[in-house]
């Protein structure tokens, strides 16, 4: 769908979060006098203060609020939905012969640059990231928009058709796309987000539209260790490149920091895109090298009373914490585990921490944190010291307390943050907070 052809349409944005917001500034640019409907569980007066602000400025607004919200559905031709909210919630309220799209949707059809898409349960912002830095170090104009909390519409007034788009695409933002990128990257596929798929076939899926679209003049780099990202790059049209971290052996040799980054997989798909993009083996080490790594991300917060503290909120998943333990190796006794309860499996990091001989203090949040504290084999239950905790200045407090100085204190929950904390963001940030607090 164009951008102009919503110039007579009667449209409705569904959620005014960060994405919902950037849409409205953007439609508004476009089209100044245009009546703009906005629906959203919460009242005007409950958003936060900057987004009432922007709205209460414009009189061109009908703002339908409150639990009734998705009633107002039925009066428009057009829904642009927020990845957050679940289409199985809203088909009933939709207007008979209605269009449901979204920004990324409405982006891809209307980005004149091509666009390299990155997907996978995790590593997609750092991988996202990394490819990002690597053509701005080869003087490529590009951005980097998506998931990684840039919105993307707004930028259609400025991208040019000679720049790059690197695009973090979620399960949520994929889900309904009709558009695949020039350059899809599919990382990996873990079971998430099980509170709002059906199950892990249907969030797999979800992200099976990263290539599902792609031509033969496309690029498709993926994992093939995953037999249903194998499966997808079967039915596919593009050039397919399987992510092979032995070809870079050499380069991982030389320069072992680079896997402290992210994942071997996740640097060698970054390589793959360079090759396509016919960079330099000189060009890819210097992005390399000049690469910042995002925050709560195995981030070393610093060295305090002898004992190094490191940031892992992102960890919302048991693999992800289990690569944290890898990457961190024999120094890390102390560990935060738990949080929110999504139905996935926890025996695998319950068996990583079972084998674990140099972790010695177990802090546990509510919720999973019970359950991965019961997946651990008895047997080996009599080594650990363990702490059921309720908030993040007590989990902090024993860290200092039990970490034996020269030892590493790792917050990698395994779990994702809701209940206690808002998001990954703000547990990471409370336990920076705490650090920083009981060091003085």
């Amino acid at each position: 769908m164009k951008i102009k052809e919503l110039k007579n349409k009667d449209l409705v944005i569904l959620g005014i979060g960060r994405e919902g917001l950037d849409s409205f500034l953007f439609l508004r640019k476009i089209f100044p006098h245009k009546i703009i409907s906005i629906a959203d569980q919460k009242e005007v007066s409950e958003l936060d203060p900057e987004t009432e602000k922007i709205l209460s400025r414009d009189d061109q607004i009908k703002y339908y609020g409150g639990k009734d919200y998705l009633k107002c559905l039925k009066n428009f031709d057009i829904t642009i939905k927020s990845p957050g909210i679940q289409f199985d919630k809203i088909k009933k309220s939709l207007k008979n012969g209605s269009a449901v799209t979204s920004q990324t949707q409405l982006f891809f059809e209307n980005c004149p640059a091509k666009i390299i898409g990155v997907t996978g349960t995790k590593g997609k912002s750092t991988t996202s990231a990394l490819i990002y830095n690597l053509l701005k170090k080869s003087k490529k104009p590009a951005y980097l928009l998506g998931n990684i909390e840039k919105p993307s519409l707004s930028y259609l007034l400025k991208i040019k058709k000679k720049d790059w788009v690197v695009y973090e695409l979620s399960s949520h933002q994929l889900q309904f796309l009709k558009s695949s990128p020039h350059i899809a990257i599919f990382l990996n596929i873990y079971p998430e987000h099980l509170d709002y798929y059906k199950d892990f076939k249907d969030y797999f899926n979800a992200k099976t539209t990263i290539a599902k679209f792609q031509t033969s003049r496309d690029y498709f780099i993926f994992n093939s260790s995953f037999k249903e990202i194998s499966g997808l790059a079967k039915k596919i049209k593009s050039k397919k490149i399987k992510i092979e971290p032995q070809k870079y052996a050499e380069m991982f040799k030389q320069h072992p920091e680079f896997k402290k980054i992210t994942h071997g997989e996740n640097i060698a798909a970054v390589i793959e895109v360079g090759k396509i993009l016919k960079l330099t083996n000189k060009q890819i080490l210097k992005g390399m090298k000049t690469f910042k790594p995002l925050s709560h991300r195995l981030e070393l917060i610093g060295k305090f009373g002898g004992i190094e503290f490191y940031d892992d909120s992102i960890a919302t998943i048991p693999e992800a914490t289990i690569f944290a333990l890898h990457t961190l190796g024999k120094n890390v006794e102390t560990i935060i585990l738990g949080g929110f309860d999504r139905g996935i499996d926890f025996k695998k990091i319950s068996d990583e921490v079972s084998a674990n001989h140099n972790l010695k203090n177990l802090i546990f949040l509510p919720t999973s944190g019970e359950k991965i504290w019961a997946g651990i084999d008895s047997k080996n239950k009599a080594r650990f010291n363990k702490y059921f905790v309720n908030d993040m200045e007590s989990a902090v407090k024993i860290c200092f307390e039990k970490t034996t100085p020269g030892k590493i204190c790792l917050l990698s929950c395994a779990s994702p943050s809701f209940g206690l904390f808002k998001c990954y963001k703000e547990r990471g940030n409370l336990f920076k907070e705490y650090v920083m607090q009981y060091a003085k």
